[in-house]
């Protein structure tokens, strides 16, 4: 009588995914030079370590100014500049523009000292000489300071959130990472997939096939090693086996000794030859036999026990000997490939931390409206926010100028504008052609102030976007109806319908260096001695709050905050992210900087207190349901994981009082 083993009490595709949900495929996290990340996974968060551009540079041809000499200049009457030498890019300044001079400048070259604006070549002309025979220049428009200039920490600052876990690597986020500097980056694993295909017949591809012993070419092998490649797996092809038991045996416990997961394909129907299910009921645990699937029944899941004295699958001696996952395909190429996608496929994917596969073209909806009257074509890059509805996604234009490579990364794509298109509207639909088929959109958009808890925060959730615009603009960009939430910090004067789902406070103050030389007490100190000064931008919380300690000061003192600014060395001179100014005052650019007490400990500063700000974050009313802000709401409650964030960050506890 034959030993034939039926299917019976087929399973569900549901329960077929819910028994390789069970199913153990993580590889360990490594990391790997950067010319070898692309298409890999970061596992953990990167920060920035410096200023990108790390100077001030200009961001035009012209000739870098003071914008005071240049007030009032027009076509009918031009300021003449004396001209005092040449700065090119990758050359260090050897001039110094002086009140009534200027010096020619090129793209990105350091803006010399004494400088704040350039001048486009275009809106100059040569005047000839002056009294000292020196060439002068005469400019023809007035700029403001800053005009052509991209600061030092524009595109990216140093601490500010670069890349968060989960992101996968494509050559936007490596040419970030070019830009920072970084070598090698810490990445999730491949998960090691060993593929086995059985069977008498089966002959490899290349070698000689007899068909009158009923020879068939080994499809299975290469197909779906290329599917477990393309889901972000690393496949490894054994050698066929036969429908021998102990060569079945020997094949796969050697493929689960060298590999998380095992793949065979073939021996797994109800035939008495295939023996398969029955190395695995010996050496593992079977889970599943035969799913309620067309094609596709014959199929197995379970564990294969690796051996005592053989190696994990990262290669190191494993004295724990452990398992590994196991499933077994149907024989059929159809039936294995549709198989392997349904079920398997998804499995690497999530093990790899690789996205699910997306079309390269989508349609959205504006979710602001935008003006553009230049009349060329433009290529818009944009971002994309999937509200699960049944409304397509929102689309919002990323645009952080043409030399900022985070343009890049928090675009998910392009829409190109004809240039006959004056104006989008908002809602209407525009063709979203996506920087590659695997971009995955975020499922939840942040924006307004940057922060230390708010970077960890953000790694708790699965694949947020946070734009650090600053509180104010942040609070203007939750009224336009854009992103899901915004985050604020100290005073604010707009008044904005959202719902508060939490927040903490943070020390704030000012940075000096380690032991306080300088003997700095307080804010009066800035007014009232000469000390080089590093701020923040007015979008900023910590700006707001040290302009509302100064209009304390003034009060006292019976006079205006802007006459106390005026005294200030360094008052409008702002940096990008919470960290800079903290890292000017490490570097010794500047003897006090705004900042907070976390940074100035972490990067071994002194710290004058100011007080404790509040920071809040503030979700959209009709966004607060989707599960993205639900999720954000659990780790800022008292449950959730916002107090094991505080404990690490001197300074900081969760909300007490809103002292700005």
């Amino acid at each position: 009588m034959s030993d034939r083993k039926e299917f019976r009490d087929l399973a569900t595709p549901e329960a077929a995914r819910e028994a390789i949900d069970s199913l153990d495929l993580s590889p360990a996290p490594e990391t790997v030079p950067l010319r070898e990340a692309r298409g890999r996974v970061l596992a953990e968060r990167v920060d920035a370590a410096i200023d990108v551009p790390g100077f001030d540079r200009a961001s035009m041809d012209g000739y870098a100014v003071r914008a005071r000499d240049t007030f009032g200049a027009d076509e009918a009457d031009p300021a003449e500049l004396d001209l005092v030498g040449a700065v090119h890019a990758g050359a260090a300044p050897d001039a110094t523009v002086e009140p009534g001079t200027c010096a020619e400048i090129s793209t990105g070259a350091v803006m010399p000292d004494g400088a704040d604006a350039v001048v486009m070549v275009e809106r100059t002309d040569e005047a000839g000489e002056s009294d000292d025979e020196s060439t002068q220049i005469a400019v023809r428009t007035s700029v403001a300071p800053g005009d052509h200039v991209m600061t030092a920490g524009t595109d990216i600052a140093a601490g500010a959130r670069a890349l968060g876990p989960g992101t996968r690597l494509t050559p936007r986020e490596i040419g970030l990472l070019s830009a920072l500097g970084v070598d090698e980056v810490p990445v999730r694993g491949r998960p090691r997939v060993g593929i086995v295909s059985t069977g008498d017949e089966l002959v490899r591809p290349g070698d000689e096939l007899d068909p009158d012993r009923g020879e068939i070419y080994d499809v299975n092998s290469t197909t779906i090693a290329a599917g477990v490649e393309e889901a972000g797996g690393d496949p490894v092809l054994y050698p066929h086996a036969g429908d021998d038991y102990d060569e079945m045996e020997r094949l796969l416990r050697r493929a689960a000794d060298e590999c998380d997961l095992v793949l065979s394909s073939g021996s797994t129907s109800a035939s008495a030859v295939d023996v398969i299910y029955r190395v695995i009921e010996a050496r593992g645990d079977l889970l599943l036999h035969g799913v309620a699937v067309k094609p596709g029944k014959p199929m197995l899941i379970g564990r294969l026990d690796r051996s005592a004295d053989g190696d994990d699958a990262s290669g190191a001696e494993s004295g724990d000997a452990g398992e590994s996952a196991y499933i077994g395909l149907p024989g059929y190429p159809v039936s294995a490939l549709t198989i392997f996608r349904t079920f398997v496929a998804p499995a690497i994917r999530e093990a790899a931390g690789q996205p699910e596969p997306a079309t390269a073209t989508i349609e959205g909806r504006m979710g602001v409206s935008e003006r553009y009257s230049e009349g060329r074509l433009r290529l818009m890059p944009v971002g994309l926010l999937d509200l699960d509805n049944d409304d397509p996604p929102l689309v919002y234009p990323v645009d952080k100028g043409s030399g900022a490579t985070t343009s890049l990364v928090e675009a998910d794509g392009v829409v190109a504008v004809d240039p006959d298109t004056e104006y989008l509207d908002v809602g209407e639909t525009v063709s979203v052609d996506l920087f590659s088929p695997d971009v995955r959109p975020p499922t939840l958009l942040g924006v307004g102030e940057d922060d230390p808890a708010l970077n960890r925060l953000l790694d708790r959730l699965d694949n947020p976007r946070y734009l650090a615009v600053g509180s104010r603009e942040g609070l203007r960009r939750l009224r336009d109806g854009v992103p899901d939430v915004a985050v604020t910090a100290g005073p604010t004067d707009r008044d904005v319908d959202a719902e508060e789902l939490g927040g903490w406070t943070r020390e704030w103050g000012l940075v000096v260096s380690d032991g306080n030389p300088e003997g700095v007490a307080g804010v009066a100190d800035l007014v009232d001695r000469d000390l080089r000064f590093r701020s923040r931008p007015t979008v900023s919380g910590l700006r707001r709050s040290l302009d509302a300690a100064l209009d304390d000061l003034a009060t006292e003192r019976d006079t205006d905050r802007r006459a106390l600014a005026e005294r200030i060395d360094g008052y409008e001179r702002t940096a990008k992210a919470f960290e800079s100014p903290v890292r000017a005052v490490a570097a010794g650019d500047a003897d006090v900087g705004l900042g907070l007490r976390e940074t100035a400990a972490r990067l071994g500063c002194g710290f004058v207190s100011l007080g404790e700000q509040s920071v809040a974050v503030r979700a959209a009313p009709d966004r607060v349901d989707r599960e993205p802000v639900t999720a954000l709401a659990a780790e800022l409650d008292e449950s959730g994981g916002l107090d094991a964030i505080l404990a690490d960050l001197p300074g900081y506890s969760r909300n007490s009082r809103n002292d700005p």
